[in-house]
């Protein structure tokens, strides 16, 4: 009672910022392609089956009426052909909206390759739309999914994007003009199936939010499902701590002001093992601290491990009334815990605390965890050149980070 993992049931935020659940399945198992990476790929000898369009629209209106989902996210195998497939999808949610009446939230994916008129009219009935750019640069798509073409996967995601820009002039002047895509397009990247480093692949986001203004980049560990020589060994497992890592430093690009290159470096390619992105960042930018608390502006708060968004938005708003002291903080969601090494409250620190690198990383830290990792008794540099050698994959690395952003 109330294990979801198995019936297929995730978790999404809408536009509106709820929590929904959804019902994520795929059309069809079927493929045509052979990525190296899938296990629907097509050299594999597994079972294969597909929906018709009316038997999605009759599961999803089922669970719908159970109260066991609010949407449905659909994806698929490439049956036949990239746009026989997208025809499917596109008939199945336009089913869906019209002869069942269903007015939940439909996630889709455009498939790549297919006719832009297909993806263009599914568009009008789904909320939100992704095209998954798979790999991180072109050449471990060459290499891993040889069937797929980084041009063919950008070509729908441009056509989103304008498709979403031309539709909000058109619901300006018409206010009962369909809307296109309204929750915005999002994608997805394989991490740790190719040689990227974490500096390659949080530019390559970073690019995809300028150029694409795509709502979400996710990250998804590599799991080893296939047996093939171009995969990586992962004898620790799928890098579940790195996609973690990531997901905080993609959440400071959306949220935080903050850059790809000011969290990394092509001489710091890899994110620290034991910190967090922002922890990590104010580490090694000590010069910016302390902030004082009852001066400091939004951008300087943000910067602040254990100030987020709406704490920051919070302290703003609260010292206008009288200075806050740290009792104050804690009331207004601050963790203390993290934050009291880099701020001032009245130009005095909660404790008499040395602004010093090795000091802070050990009280940020566990002992155990330090030790579990192999880093106790290092050094902060010392830990930052360890956690390279965690992150090393097995396959040759990409030789020029232009190759990951270049082609965007």
């Amino acid at each position: 009672m109330g294990n979801c993992a198995a019936s297929g049931i995730c978790h999404s935020f809408s536009a509106d910022g709820r929590c929904i659940s959804l019902l994520k399945i795929l059309m069809t198992n079927e493929c045509i392609y052979d990525c190296k990476y899938c296990l629907n790929r097509r050299s594999n000898d597994i079972p294969r089956a597909t929906f018709t369009p009316e038997e999605i629209c009759e599961l999803t209106i089922q669970f719908y009426r159970r109260n066991y989902i609010e949407g449905l996210f659909l994806s698929s195998g490439i049956i036949e052909s990239p746009t026989f497939t997208m025809e499917l999808l596109c008939r199945t949610v336009c089913l869906l909206r019209t002869k069942y009446g269903f007015g939940g939230y439909i996630h889709v994916k455009a498939i790549p390759g297919a006719d832009s008129e297909l993806i263009r009219q599914t568009g009008f009935w789904a909320d939100r739309m992704s095209v998954n750019l798979e790999l991180p640069t072109a050449e471990g798509l060459r290499r891993l999914a040889p069937n797929k073409h980084r041009k063919n996967i950008l070509t729908p995601m441009r056509q989103i994007q304008t498709g979403i820009v031309q539709n909000k002039d058109e619901v300006a002047l018409y206010k009962h003009a369909p809307q296109f895509v309204p929750g915005g397009q999002s994608t997805q990247m394989i991490i740790g199936a190719t040689g990227e480093s974490d500096y390659q692949i949080l530019n390559v986001a970073e690019n995809l939010y300028q150029k694409f203004a795509l709502k979400r980049v996710f990250y998804s560990a590599f799991v080893r499902v296939n047996q093939d020589d171009q995969l990586p060994a992962l004898p620790g497992g799928p890098p579940l701590l790195r996609e973690h890592r990531l997901y905080q430093a993609d959440w400071l690009l959306r949220f935080y002001g903050f850059s790809a290159e000011e969290l990394l470096s092509e001489k710091r390619p890899f994110f620290n093992v034991l910190l967090d992105p922002k922890e990590d960042w104010a580490i090694r930018h000590l010069e910016c601290f302390p902030v004082e608390i009852n001066r400091a502006g939004s951008e300087q708060l943000l910067r602040v491990p254990g100030i987020g968004v709406n704490s920051a938005r919070r302290i703003l708003a609260a010292r206008r009334s009288a200075n806050l002291t740290f009792e104050d903080l804690k009331k207004l969601g601050v963790v203390l815990k993290r934050a009291l090494f880099f701020i001032t409250c009245s130009g005095k620190m909660m404790y008499p605390v040395r602004l010093d690198e090795d000091y802070i990383v050990r009280h940020l830290t566990e002992k155990e965890e330090r030790i579990r990792l192999g880093s106790d008794g290092m050094t902060y540099w010392q830990m930052t050149l360890f956690d390279d050698d965690l992150y090393t994959c097995e396959v040759p690395a990409v030789e020029q980070r232009r190759t990951a952003v270049g082609e965007l």
